[in-house]
């Protein structure tokens, strides 16, 4: 028996949000110290006596969690935004380069205000959430750029757009190395989480800093996620419809793009989420990107919080970043994808 769409999405959202729960649930019970579900029910709602718990949860686990759901959602969504744009598969904001230049100018946002992001002064509050904007600036250059080499007699150049994406990639990470070669040991260390992918350091300021950014764009972008649909026609036929084509794509895109330059702020950059979770949600449950885009922001949620355990628990003691176990799956996956289009060209 075939499944409506409906049934589709309900059935979909079902499975990855126990999927999700899961990872949640094997994030949050890892760890040097092992708790149970009633340790962990009790400590949550404000029945245990013990301290230990308390901190172990609540500074040091569930602030890890958080934002890697919160960094997962934000990636899926940018992710389907970027390719129904684009109207290429293998559209992805860290494949782009948007990753790369919104660390760089967070990179240099720590050199410049060095000490102030670790302290616990109103100082350090602001500097944390000042960063999302200057990711945003960087996010912002590097589209105009990618644009500005990619467009060609009115049109995007799909292949001079990926090609551009990763030079200009490329070099933002070398910058960033450079600037944080530069710094000293402190915030060195923290530059490095930026660049490498990570989010073992997360904390409650963090989640403050993001969450309004993922909360308004989000909505922004599923408000007008209908419109990917009609991306998918020619400029000629959009046009016919009475959509304003550029003027949506351009809010589009600069609401992808903040949304992220939130996610680079506190994580780092982290490829391949946008590129994968919007693939898993096609195959879910079809084309219709209005669909798409919730089953992608809970795709990105299981990938990252899932990918984060991995990260911490394979090595233990130590751990690995977590962007680097979402390239341990993403690129064999990009490959795939690169070598299916070719196939089908």
């Amino acid at each position: 028996m075939r499944l409506s769409i409906g049934s589709k999405l309900i059935l979909s959202g079902m499975i990855i949000s126990l999927l999700l729960l899961l990872s949640i649930y094997l994030h949050i019970t890892s760890g040097s110290y092992t708790m149970t579900v009633g340790d962990i029910s009790r400590t949550l709602f404000g029945l245990s006596d013990d301290r230990k718990l308390e901190l172990v949860i609540f500074q040091f686990r569930l602030p890890r969690i958080v934002i890697g759901a919160l960094v997962g959602a934000g990636l899926g969504i940018a992710g389907t935004v970027m390719q129904g744009v684009t109207r290429n598969g293998l559209a992805d904001p860290g494949i782009l380069g948007i990753n790369a230049g919104a660390g760089t100018a967070i990179v240099l946002y720590i050199f410049f205000f060095q000490g102030m992001i670790q302290s616990e002064t109103i100082g350090g509050w602001l500097a944390v959430l000042m960063m999302p904007i200057f990711g945003f600036i960087g996010g912002l250059l590097v589209a105009l750029l990618i644009f500005a080499f990619s467009w060609r007699q009115g049109t995007l150049d799909m292949q001079r757009l990926i090609l551009t994406g990763i030079a200009l990639g490329t070099g933002f990470g070398a910058l960033s190395l450079y600037i944080s070669l530069k710094m000293n040991a402190n915030d060195f260390e923290m530059a490095t989480v930026w660049t490498t992918g990570s989010i073992y350091n997360a904390n409650w300021i963090y989640i403050y800093a993001m969450l309004p950014w993922i909360i308004i764009l989000g909505a922004v972008l599923y408000r007008k996620s209908y419109l990917l649909n009609y991306f998918q026609l020619s400029d000629d036929s959009i046009r016919s419809l009475g959509i304003r084509n550029e003027r949506e794509k351009a809010i589009l895109l600069l609401a992808s793009i903040g949304l992220v330059s939130a996610c680079v702020s506190v994580s780092g950059g982290i490829a391949f989420v946008g590129l994968i979770a919007p693939h898993i949600s096609r195959r879910l449950v079809g084309n219709d990107y209005r669909y798409n885009m919730p089953i992608s922001a809970l795709t990105g949620m299981v990938l990252l919080v899932f990918s984060d355990y991995i990260a911490k628990t394979v090595f233990a003691p130590a751990e690995l970043a977590v962007g680097i176990v979402v390239s341990i799956i993403g690129v064999p996956y990009f490959l795939y994808l690169l070598a299916k289009a070719n196939k089908g060209g």
